[in-house]
């Protein structure tokens, strides 16, 4: 990551947006478009066992993925799309930002009782606290 992010406007020069589905892309995009970022990319990690089953069919991700992609082309026609395949999510983001050269990942908390927080290892805070770049959290309301 360059010095970009100290210059005005720098923060929003082109931020990675993690989605899970197609209503938080959406959802995620709509928070975002308020910001106007100078460019996007939007991120679908498919989660890839490494020798142990995979949660759910390679194709069915991607088709989540896609329908994903869509919902955030229709708030930015010019955004550009990604797919990683890993098991783990926050390295997979992480390496992500890093090959843009993203300015900021930005996400839209998806909420979750403290139960799920604790057993999904809750990934906001661990986006939020291991991460080498600024990470923006959108409000989750309108």
């Amino acid at each position: 990551m360059d010095a970009s992010t100290n210059q005005p406007g720098g923060l929003l020069s082109h931020v990675l947006v993690p989605v899970g589905n197609q209503e938080d892309a959406l959802k995620t995009a709509q928070r975002l478009a308020v910001y106007d970022p100078k460019a996007v990319t939007v991120l679908y990690v498919v989660e890839k066992g490494d020798g142990v089953p995979d949660k759910t069919p390679v194709e069915h991700s991607e088709s989540v993925a896609e329908a994903s992609f869509e919902a955030v082309l229709e708030v930015f026609p010019d955004a550009e799309t990604a797919s990683a395949y890993d098991r783990n999510i926050l390295k997979a983001i992480f390496e992500t930002a890093e090959d843009i050269e993203a300015s900021a990942i930005a996400y839209r908390s998806r909420g979750g009782s403290r139960l799920m927080h604790f057993l999904s290892g809750d990934l906001s805070i661990k986006l939020v606290t291991q991460a080498d770049r600024p990470v923006i959290a959108l409000p989750r309301n309108e």
